[in-house]
This record gives structure tokens, C-alpha cells and sequence, in this order.
């Protein structure tokens, strides 16, 4: 059952990365092998826990000796493991239903269209520039995911040729990336690393702030010394929809969603609480404020505006796709199978460097959260007093900063890496190949050059 587990969790990750041929949705895949191995986990529990091999049930034996029998491995996993699992599970998808359903509110109310509004120029270079820098802050605000939406959803506003616009899509799936690497709140995986404890707001934005820079901008200069003449935007824009706010409207939704978004790392910080409760007070006092603000307005628009509407566009798919994703890894980091890919890393490797720039790499061809939940499981977070190789695991450790940086912008080389560039894949219909020929090397280069920058601060300052 242990390698059948490894079996079954490998196939579904194939039909996870197989989703467009196959015309099955990841979601599907995922929730499928996140039951399956918990299933195997189960019916094989006695001899796997047997071997040894499983560092959560080694400690759970030191602390409960009577434990150690067939009744008390069953109960560990049943009654232990699924619910302390469960737990983390839970508190990342809360805080992504919550942070997604804040967004929505925001776009639905048109309060993107507040910063769209202001972009005039047609030169291609320097739209390329601004778009990628408004796309890194934006990312570091929200989330990759959200403005790679807002942004391409944008290009089509001002781009009208479609290798253009799949080219200019394709740089902000770079930067979106780069911007989610460096906040706490910029990604999926740099949440899972904030909220599990491996890093802390304020030194995961001064430690990887400028190597995420420099993945952005190294591809940025290389493309402009080539990149030239002026775009040509789209004769209809589409320009008769019909608005349901008002400017003031969006203006004022769009600074509450965004105030609600970054209260969040103040929250915990004053309370001391898990960041999704403060993500949910945030969505809660958007849905009383936007209730009231539309209590007059006609039955359509209001069911248009209100949270009860904004929450059947909410990609709900997704939080499936996660809760699968990070079930199946949770039994493989239950059974013993990452402490075992750990030790063998440690054991062949024993560098942090290279061991994240296999991951940010590897992260290209599958999802990264799996692959940062894995290293979560590998991992222990060591005390304060750790010394030597040790060191580097402490809360705010290079290897866990490092982590950050890898796994969030090593997804870039290729566009099925990361849910930025799937969600440009879908929106443009990006082919595959093409990308790989125009894209994925100027993302390699600038995921190097930032792993560079990351190397000499933590030579110069550590």
C-alpha cells in the first residue's frame, strides 16, 4: 500500500497535468487522489506505520506509548491525523474563499476599472513596462491568480493583434508571479509558508522583495532591446455595457477591498489569531457595507452587486482542486514518504540552494502548492538555538525564504506552472509550444538572475 499510494498520487498528478487533452478538470484528479491515498493510507496502515519510517506517528508514540498497537495506529490515523490535516487544510481554503470572494466584490463593482482608466499609451515598450509593474504590485496585493485575470482581462482592452496580446499576457503571467512571491498574501504558496509558521510578513518582504524584482526586470530589459514600434488597439471596445455603479462607488469599493486585503497580515499580528478569521472579518464587513449601499437600488442590480450574486462567480473549482491537492499530500506526509525524500536530499544534496532551485524548477511542470506542501511535511521548523545545516530551517531561515522565492516564481518557465499562467492559457488560448519557444527561456534567465540576487544577500547579510 505504501508505494501504491505513491502509484495512484503520480497518475493523478499525470491527469492533473494532462487536463486539457484529457478534458478532465484538475479539480476531478485532485479530490480523486486526495481520497484514494487516505483510502490506502487506511487499509495499510498498520504495516506502514510498522516500518517506521513516519516521523508524525514516531512522535505521537513517544508521547502515547500505549498507542503502539493495531487498534491505536487505526485511531492515529483516523482520529489524528485526518482532523490535524484537516485543520490546515481548512484555514488556507477559508482565507482563499474569502480573499477570491473580496476580489469579486471589487471587480463586479468595477473598481479595477479605476486603474485601467488611466493607461494611454500605445508604445510597446513602455506599455509593456508599465503593465508589468502595475501587474508586481498588484500581485503583491491581491493575488497572482486575481490580477492576472484583471490584467489580460485588460490587454484585450488595448491590444488588438492576438500573438500581442498572447505575448503581453504571457510577461504578465511573469510578473504576476514575481509580485505574489515576495507578500504574504501574494500567493498560494507564500500563504501556506505564513500561516503554517516558516515565515513572518515583514522578512519575507525585505528578504525576497528584490530577488522577485529581478526576475521581472532581467526579462523585461532583455525583450526591449528588441521590442519595437506602437500598438494597435481594438477598434470596439465594447464600450455599451451597461454600468450598475457609480465612480464614487468604485472608488470607494475598490479602497475598502483593498484596505480588507492588507488588514489581514494586521490582524494577526495584533491578535494573534489565524489569518483567515481576519480575511473573513474583512469579507463580512464588505457584505453589511455593500448590502446598504444597494438596499434602494432595483432587484436586478442589486442581485448583480450584492455578496449573494458575487459569490456564484467565485471560482469555486479551484478551493476543490486545493482541497484535493493538499489532502493527498498531507497522507503521503503522514505515511512517511516525504521524510523519506528528505532524508534523501539531505543525505545526496545538503545544500538549501539547490534543493529550491530543483523545486522552483520542478514547480514548471507541476503545481507548486503540492510541492511546497511536500517540503512543509519534509521540514521542521527548528527552534531559535539551531545551529549549523539546522540553522537555515529556523522561522524566517533562508531555506524557507528561498522556498518562497523558488516555488512562487519558478512556475513562470513553463505556462502550465503556475494558476497565473493556467488562467492566461484559458482566457488567450496561449498555445503550449509557443510559449515554450518565446517565453520560457526569458522566464528561466529571470528566475536565475533572482536566485542570483537572493544568493549575495544572504552571502553579504548572513
Amino acid at each position: 500500500m505504501f508505494t501504491l499510494m505513491v502509484v495512484v498520487f503520480v497518475l493523478g498528478y499525470t491527469a492533473i497535468a494532462l487536463e486539457h487533452p484529457l478534458k478532465i478538470d484538475k479539480a476531478a484528479s485532485a479530490l480523486l487522489i486526495g481520497v484514494i491515498t487516505w483510502v490506502l493510507y487506511v487499509f495499510g496502515g498498520v504495516d506502514i506505520l510498522s516500518t517506521g519510517v513516519s516521523r508524525a506517528w514516531n512522535e505521537y508514540v513517544a508521547i502515547n506509548p500505549s498507542a503502539d498497537s493495531h487498534e491505536g495506529m487505526l485511531d492515529f490515523i483516523v482520529h489524528h491525523e485526518v482532523l490535524h490535516h484537516l485543520s490546515e487544510i481548512s484555514a488556507i481554503l477559508f482565507f482563499l474563499l474569502g480573499a477570491m470572494t473580496i476580489v469579486e466584490i471589487i471587480d463586479q463593482h468595477q473598481g479595477f476599472k479605476i486603474i485601467t482608466d488611466k493607461i494611454k499609451t500605445t508604445n510597446r515598450v513602455k506599455l509593456l513596462w508599465v503593465l508589468s509593474f502595475l501587474t508586481f504590485f498588484m500581485s503583491a496585493a491581491l493575488d497572482n491568480l486575481t490580477t492576472t485575470i484583471v490584467m489580460v482581462a485588460l490587454i484585450r482592452k488595448l491590444i488588438s493583434a492576438k500573438e500581442n496580446r498572447w505575448f503581453f499576457a504571457s510577461m504578465v503571467v511573469l510578473a504576476a508571479n514575481a509580485g505574489g512571491a515576495w507578500s504574504p498574501i501574494g500567493d498560494v504558496t507564500t500563504i501556506m509558508l505564513w500561516i503554517g509558521g516558516q515565515v513572518t510578513t515583514l522578512k519575507i518582504v525585505t528578504g525576497v522583495f528584490l530577488p522577485s524584482l529581478f526576475t521581472m526586470i532581467v526579462p523585461l530589459i532583455i525583450v526591449s532591446f528588441s521590442m519595437k514600434g506602437i500598438i494597435k488597439r481594438p477598434t470596439d471596445v465594447n464600450g455599451d455595457e451597461k454600468e450598475y455603479t457609480t465612480h464614487k462607488e468604485r472608488v470607494f469599493i475598490l479602497c475598502l477591498g483593498v484596505s480588507a486585503l492588507l488588514f489581514v497580515p494586521v490582524f494577526k499580528t495584533i491578535t494573534h489569531l489565524p489569518p483567515y478569521l481576519g480575511m473573513l472579518f474583512g469579507l463580512g464587513t464588505m457584505w453589511v457595507v455593500t448590502e446598504i449601499m444597494h438596499k434602494n437600488k432595483t432587484h436586478e442590480d442589486k442581485r448583480k452587486l450584492t455578496v449573494i450574486g458575487v459569490l456564484k462567480k467565485v471560482d469555486v473549482p479551484t478551493v476543490f482542486f486545493f482541497l484535493g491537492i493538499l489532502s493527498a499530500v498531507s497522507s503521503l506526509q503522514s505515511a512517511g514518504h516525504l521524510d523519506i525524500l528528505a532524508r534523501y536530499m539531505d543525505e545526496n544534496i545538503h545544500n538549501i540552494y539547490i534543493i529550491n532551485l530543483i523545486i522552483g524548477i520542478l514547480s514548471s511542470v507541476v503545481d507548486n502548492v503540492p510541492l511546497v506542501a511536500g517540503a512543509m511535511g519534509m521540514y521542521s521548523i527548528e527552534g531559535a538555538g539551531a545551529v549549523g545545516y539546522l540553522s537555515n530551517f529556523v522561522q524566517d531561515g533562508l531555506f524557507w525564504e528561498f522556498l518562497a522565492y523558488c516555488a512562487g516564481t519558478g512556475g513562470s518557465i513553463l505556462i502550465i506552472g503556475s494558476a497565473a499562467g493556467v488562467a492566461a492559457m484559458g482566457m488567450e488560448k496561449i498555445d503550449f509550444i509557443w510559449y515554450l519557444k518565446k517565453i520560457s527561456l526569458l522566464a528561466l534567465a529571470g528566475y536565475l538572475a533572482g536566485a542570483g540576487v537572493y544568493y549575495l544577500e544572504a552571502v553579504l547579510l548572513h
